[in-house]
């Protein structure tokens, strides 16, 4: 009951914020080009702040296993490689396959990774690793995914196929490389590896900036929330729902308990598997003109049904004796 109450404590407010987005639209009180200004600011401004401080504000070097940051790293990476791969296979509608693909494997791990292992350990423990094994990953591949699959302008049509397919792909590595959410991650690692930090003022300031995110992000869910719309998308939101909350766990659970991790190290490989999609992904499939909406159907769905799997999974796990 304790855990089920902490879920719902912890994904409930998300579920207010969206509502709270809803009812200031609804009253005009923030209308779309509110919304247009928040999303750009929350990509290229306070996304990459929160990044940074996930990855920076914890002393990794103090307790650094590389077997189990590899371990993270190497299911992360399976794990999208495989829904990327399914997904080009299955699924129809090629306009919908970046935001599905993201949406299925990028967890809340940073945001809600760190608040259960607190409130079950009292202390981080392993959460930092099990971050800096996956959350680059989540990111980088995020930033690859969406950029390949967004809509962009036709190639000149006065240039040969071979040039205009070079000039996709230059600027396709060009996009990847100038996104903020990228560079927040290549300039943060240096800084988290060595324990490096700045003044106290300015390590304030970016937490303060971070923090805006997930509010804003939130809120700006619940005002571009199109119902109907959503529920003409209702097969995929599903079937991303099911990959992220419970067939990734079921796959890959069993293979960290083989390999002896228990406890913090088991509930970090749990909340980076099986952890709602991060309101990160709406931000960043906005951006990138990818299906906004089916990526909210998808963050709204992950966070209602979490509170309920997390649970069971936790109680599951306690039952085997192995958190």
């Amino acid at each position: 009951m304790d855990n089920f109450l902490y879920s719902i404590n912890a994904t409930l407010p998300i579920f207010l914020m969206i509502i709270l987005g809803k009812f200031l639209s609804r009253i005009h009180l923030i209308d779309g080009h509110f919304i247009k200004t928040a999303d750009k600011y929350v990509f290229t401004v306070a996304l990459p702040a929160l990044i940074f401080r996930d990855l920076t504000e914890n002393d990794i070097r103090q307790n650094f296993d590389g077997g189990y940051v590899l371990f993270c790293f190497l299911v992360t990476l399976v794990s999208i490689l495989a829904i990327w791969g399914l997904t080009e296979i299955f699924m129809k509608k090629e306009e919908e396959r970046g935001a599905f693909i993201q949406a299925s494997y990028r967890s809340s791990a940073a945001i809600l990774g760190l608040a259960f292992i607190n409130n079950m350990y009292n202390g981080a423990g392993m959460a930092p690793l099990m971050i800096i094994g996956a959350v680059p990953l989540f990111n980088i591949f995020a930033v690859i995914i969406l950029t390949l699959k967004g809509g962009r302008d036709n190639p000149d049509s006065s240039l040969s196929e071979d040039t205009a397919l070079a000039h996709t792909f230059g600027k396709t590595i060009l996009d990847v490389f100038k996104n903020p959410i990228l560079l927040s991650i290549l300039i943060a690692l240096p800084f988290a590896f060595l324990n490096l930090h700045f003044p106290v003022f300015v390590d304030k300031t970016i937490s303060s900036i971070g923090n805006t995110a997930t509010p804003l992000a939130l809120i700006s869910i619940g005002a571009g929330f199109e119902g109907r719309k959503a529920i003409k998308k209702i097969k995929p939101t599903i079937v991303a729902s099911f990959i992220k909350l419970i067939l990734l766990a079921a796959l890959f659970l069993p293979l960290a308990i083989y390999l002896g991790y228990r406890n913090q190290e088991l509930m970090a490989i749990l909340i980076m598997l099986a952890s709602p999609t991060t309101v990160a992904c709406y931000i960043m499939a906005k951006n990138t003109g990818n299906d906004s909406t089916l990526t909210s159907s998808i963050i709204v769905l992950t966070t209602l049904l979490s509170s309920i799997t997390l649970t069971l999974w936790i109680f599951l796990l306690r039952s085997f004796g192995v958190l």
